[in-house]
This record gives C-alpha cells, sequence and structure tokens, in this order.
C-alpha cells in the first residue's frame, strides 16, 4: 500500500480542531520518512511505521502547547482515520484526506 503523498488533516482536540499537514516519502533504501506541519512549525515524523494499512507515528509540538503526540491511523485509499493520544490525555479523533498529486506538465 503506497501512503506517500502529502495528506490533509483534521484533529478533533478538547480545544477544538486543529488542522495540520503531513508529507509522507520513501527514501531510495525503501524506509518512509516524513513532516508534519501546522500552527507555524514544522517536526520531523519519528517511529514511522506502515504494516498493511495501519500507519503510525509521533511527533513532538510546540505549539498551541508543548505535547508529545503519538498517531494510530488506517489507511483507505486517499482516505485515513484514526487516533492522535498525548500523554495521560484522552485520544483525539484524527481524519484525513490525500491531497491530489500536482501534474506539472500540464
Amino acid at each position: 500500500m503506497s501512503v506517500e503523498g502529502t495528506w490533509n488533516l483534521s484533529v478533533s482536540t478538547p480545544i477544538g480542531k486543529i488542522k495540520a499537514g503531513l508529507e509522507l516519502r520513501r527514501k531510495e533504501d525503501g524506509t518512509l520518512t516524513g513532516f508534519a506541519h501546522g500552527t507555524g512549525e514544522e517536526v520531523p515524523l519519528s517511529d514511522l511505521a506502515l504494516h498493511g494499512n495501519r500507519l503510525t507515528w509521533k511527533q513532538a509540538i510546540t505549539k498551541p502547547m508543548r505535547l508529545n503526540l503519538a498517531f494510530d491511523v488506517t489507511v483507505d485509499g486517499d482516505t485515513l482515520k484514526g487516533t492522535s493520544k498525548a500523554g495521560r490525555l484522552p485520544a483525539s479523533k484524527v481524519i484525513g484526506e490525500r491531497r491530489p498529486a500536482v501534474d506539472h506538465q500540464a
């Protein structure tokens, strides 16, 4: 399953919905790499893993507050859904949609 590309995420947190972007790429050695951006910062993803259609990763953010987040989502084609967890806080619902690839030849 391919998860590479640019994703638009919406995270339903106790303080409201947060919009974020996710960039996923394969390195030449085949490993998955990526970063997330939103609320004025860009952060690398760690422990990024794809098992079947289950994608998991961790990231640290500083805005709107300093948190270490753990994501666990299921990918279905160009959509994903799952949860984001920050320590002992309740899990937040995550939904996402892959942005269409831009055709530079047109």
